[in-house]
């Protein structure tokens, strides 16, 4: 049996990455995004340092690009008009090379993260992180918010291998399954996935719509 984790009287804060600094961005007067499409994302995520490469599918262009070696696609949210969207989902879906995730990872990545959220759809875990433009939003923020983003990705891998240190200081408690488990807890063990990106991915990450791919180049 795995051991029960620490209690607290006090509730864990959960800790704030490290937000880039933007006091040395003079005032530009842009114009505000009021609607998202492929060009300002894809704009978004190579200023942020990482290619990206467009995917038509059924006229409508997708995206996907990688951050620590593990690829990542735009998941499109409510249609404005052809092209544009009010929101958009950042996500990274991994297959488990074997078994569950170890009990307790992805409650303890929330009670300690904010921004990024994970959940485990069957064989896949996945990291998303939403963006909305409604109202308005300037291409800064939108830089900004894909680069915490990436930030995002690189502490969750972190978190990963860390939960799977700590499974390994105690092999006894899961002696048939913690080969497994270290194994889905290391995400360079994992494959990433692309699909189509429609809004039913959201809630549903099928093994069919999901197949491995390389970063992109």
């Amino acid at each position: 049996m795995t051991p029960p984790l620490e209690s607290s009287s006090t509730p864990a804060t959960p800790s704030a990455p490290a937000i880039p600094d933007t006091s040395s961005i003079a005032a530009t007067g842009e114009t505000l995004l009021t609607g998202l499409d492929a060009a300002s994302v894809a704009d978004a995520i190579r200023a942020a340092g990482c290619a990206v490469t467009p995917v038509e599918r059924d006229g409508i262009v997708h995206l996907q690009s990688a951050s620590h070696g593990v690829g990542f696609q735009v998941l499109w949210g409510n249609r404005l008009s052809a092209g544009s969207y009010a929101d958009l989902t950042l996500s990274c879906a991994m297959r488990l090379h074997s078994g569950d995730l170890p009990e307790g990872l992805l409650n303890d990545w929330h009670r300690a993260k904010r921004f990024a959220r994970a959940a485990q759809h069957g064989e896949f875990v996945a990291l998303e992180l939403d963006i909305v433009a409604a109202g308005g939003i300037s291409p800064t923020h939108l830089r900004l918010m894909v680069q915490l983003w990436m930030q995002m990705m690189g502490e969750f891998f972190l978190h990963l291998r860390h939960y799977a240190s700590r499974e390994a200081n105690h092999p006894a408690t899961h002696p048939a399954r913690h080969q497994a488990d270290h194994q889905a807890a290391h995400p360079v063990a994992h494959e990433t996935a692309h699909g189509a990106a429609h809004e039913s991915d959201r809630t549903a990450l099928p093994p069919d719509r999901l197949s491995p791919s390389p970063a992109p180049a």
